[in-house]
């Protein structure tokens, strides 16, 4: 190893590469889900016992580590778990990366590389400037201000979208046809496949009555599409799902933090829109957008929050009553082409049972 430390091809600002790698207990965990808190990327060295010496040496911040203010990813060349420290929840895991194919796009040479809750880079160093490394973390200011100024997340959010008699018929069309139980999207072989794990906590409901699919669109097309023509310069002309979600109290609804296009069949949506039915009526279950801090957004009842597909989000916990909200997805001419070449790729079987704890 050279004394110099080989800097990778990833200067300041740049946002770091995606990866998929395995966890304990994730097979496939994808890196880009732990934006919303700054993280400490640690390429660690060959040697074992070198690697054991790397990760001791977070003591000084271990307090700092919690997975809230930073949180640790050791990508480890190992390949076993056997032969690698163990995690530190919250706030350190491990991933093995035996190929070297996720260390490679940050470096040649074992170090850190610290980056901010938007997962672009902030700083990088040697395992030999672990000092000067550590000594930053314990500087950084809160996660909300990160860029130096309070961040609002870059949604759109539009009252008056369906009227609320119209709101009361499709939470009563849901509470008669009965919810069942919601799973995520996931690649798994080469195909998209719904799989049900710990990420999410939810009922949902098909809308199939023609007249409260009509209504849905009605109020889509007349009283939001506008809006986001404004916004975004987007002109929505496809639409995914007439859905109507429940997150419960009682079930501990929630949805933990996500991306709703990151699969193949899911890669043509574009926008995702959630109405709130019933925003009096329960206390949790807000919108919140990890990247852009701790702030939650809460659109009044018929109101809906519009945002980009690709922004990481999830919904808080329901702690009191029932979150009713219609929940689709927004594409154009070119999303239609990106589903139908991937429509092949879509399983449409039963949902997968995983647990990822």
């Amino acid at each position: 190893m050279s004394d110099r430390w080989a800097l990778p091809p990833l200067s300041e600002g740049e946002f770091a590469p995606e990866f998929f790698a395995p966890t304990r207990a994730n097979p496939n965990f994808h890196f880009n889900t732990v934006a919303g808190r700054y993280v400490l990327l640690g390429l660690m060295p060959r040697d074992t016992a070198a690697e054991a010496e790397a990760a001791a040496a977070l003591a000084p911040i271990r307090a700092l580590l919690n997975d809230r203010h930073v949180c640790g990813l050791m990508i480890s060349p190992q390949g076993d778990f056997a032969n690698v420290p163990p995690d530190a929840v919250p706030g350190v895991r491990w991933f093995l990366d035996p190929d070297a194919k996720v260390a490679s796009r940050f470096g040649d040479e074992p170090g850190w590389v610290l980056l901010d809750p938007t997962l672009r880079v902030m700083a990088r160093s040697p395992l030999s400037e672990t000092q000067a490394m550590l000594q930053r973390i314990s500087a950084l200011p809160p996660v909300a201000m990160h860029a130096g100024a309070p961040l609002i997340a870059p949604v759109l959010v539009v009252p008056r979208v369906f009227e609320p008699e119209f709101c009361r018929k499709l939470m009563a069309y849901y509470d008669a046809q009965g919810g069942q139980v919601s799973g995520v999207m996931r690649d798994i072989g080469g195909r998209t496949v719904g799989v049900l794990d710990n990420m999410k906590s939810r009922r949902d409901v098909s809308v199939t009555d023609p007249e409260l699919k009509a209504g849905i669109m009605t109020g889509l097309d007349r009283n939001l599409s506008g809006m986001i023509r404004r916004a975004f310069h987007f002109n929505p002309t496809r639409l995914e799902r007439y859905l109507i979600a429940c997150y419960d109290a009682g079930e501990g609804g929630f949805f933990r933090p996500h991306r709703d296009n990151v699969s193949l069949g899911t890669a043509h949506r574009k926008f995702a829109v959630s109405i709130n039915l019933n925003a009096e009526d329960f206390e949790g279950g807000d919108l919140r957008f990890p990247e852009f801090g701790p702030r939650t957004y809460r659109p009044p009842t018929g109101g809906a929050v519009v945002f980009c597909c690709s922004l990481l989000h999830e919904a808080t916990p329901v702690t009191r009553g029932r979150r009713y909200a219609v929940l689709p997805f927004l594409y154009d001419a070119a999303g239609e082409a990106i589903r139908q070449q991937n429509m092949d790729k879509l399983d449409t079987g039963p949902a997968l049972r995983l647990d990822t704890r």
